[in-house]
């Protein structure tokens, strides 16, 4: 049974992966991930804000921003909140990458192509063996179009493709109007790969004090559905590899977005919750039903529910959402 997959060029033993989060600041924990099946590291993201604040010298004033109100577009977190500055990172990756021997893959979470992007060039220096730009970015101004919004992302992959020669996959939100020529546009300005989708964390309000909250919730397999739309509308129509983030916590769930159109699946909240030992449990419940219903390899299963298959795409979605909505009964 074959369970091997290629993303951002690399040969991979199983489509599953940890994602960008915070378990790449332990070394052990890493190595644990590694043992138990990961089969690539991403680290956490490294952001715009905190590089261009330490080259402007600004990093002081940070603590004062943090007092603002939260309705101030300056708010910004105190500098001990980031476990890691830009120059640990660079030497975390380093660590790991002498830790490891499988692709770790370094995340950059920014919007707009500035001067920090010279970091690029540091991190593919410090080992890295490819890296993840999360464009986590939500349009608040109602003055700025949508092009302009899409512009800026496309000239911020420009800039950092032109500075690295390793593989570059771009995480975006699922918050475009016309995603699908907008994931085409990504693929033109030289993206290596896709990454469905970063999460926008919802805060919460804090009635009581008047204060923002902030707040997160790990993941469940009810996120996997809007990944999986996508991955299945977008399958076939790019020259570059997807990778699924979000939802995925069993292996019904990565069987369903393999079949969808996903090269890889990254796993962070099925790990938080149950442990590295899940890889193995997800890895073996792939390997059981691949056995069960006769399929030999992942590319036998790749694409295979995607909406390429359909020969009218258009008219599958319109018909289940009509079928949905008049089959609903109180």
């Amino acid at each position: 049974m074959d369970l091997s997959v290629k993303y951002l060029g690399f040969n991979l033993p199983h489509p599953l992966m940890i994602g960008s989060s915070p378990l790449a600041l332990d070394l052990d924990k890493v190595k644990l991930l590694e043992d138990a099946g990961a089969s690539a590291i991403v680290m956490h993201s490294l952001f715009e804000e905190q590089i261009t604040r330490e080259q402007d010298g600004t990093v002081a004033d940070m603590d004062v921003h943090a007092e603002s109100f939260a309705e101030a577009v300056s708010y910004f977190p105190k500098p001990k909140d980031f476990p890691l500055g830009p120059e640990n990172y660079l030497e975390q990756l380093h660590k790991i990458k002498k830790t490891v021997k499988v692709p770790v893959i370094a995340s950059l979470n920014g919007t707009t192509p500035l001067g920090w992007l010279d970091y690029a060039k540091q991190i593919q220096q410090a080992g890295a063996d490819a890296l993840e730009l999360n464009v986590y970015f939500m349009a608040t101004d109602p003055t700025e179009s949508g092009e302009v919004v899409e512009r800026r992302t496309l000239d911020l992959v420009k800039a950092v493709k032109s500075s690295v020669s390793i593989p570059v996959a771009i995480k975006i939100s699922p918050y475009y109007s016309a995603l699908p020529h907008f994931a085409k546009s990504l693929e033109k300005a030289g993206a290596d790969g896709l990454v469905l989708f970063n999460r926008f964390l919802q805060p919460d309000l804090d009635i009581e004090n008047l204060e923002v909250a902030p707040s997160i919730e790990l993941s469940s397999s009810q996120v996997l559905r809007l990944r999986v739309r996508w991955l299945a509308l977008l399958h076939g129509h790019l020259g570059i590899p997807m990778a699924v983030s979000g939802g995925v916590h069993t292996a019904e769930d990565a069987i369903k977005a393999i079949m969808a159109g996903a090269n890889a699946v990254q796993m962070v909240s099925a790990v938080y919750l149950q442990g590295p030992v899940i890889f193995k449990k997800v890895l073996e419940g792939i390997k059981q039903w691949m056995s069960e219903h006769e399929y030999e390899s992942v590319a036998q299963m790749y694409g295979a529910m995607s909406l390429q298959k359909c020969p009218n795409p258009k008219a599958l979605e319109r018909a289940n959402y009509m079928r949905i909505l008049t089959g609903w009964k109180v």
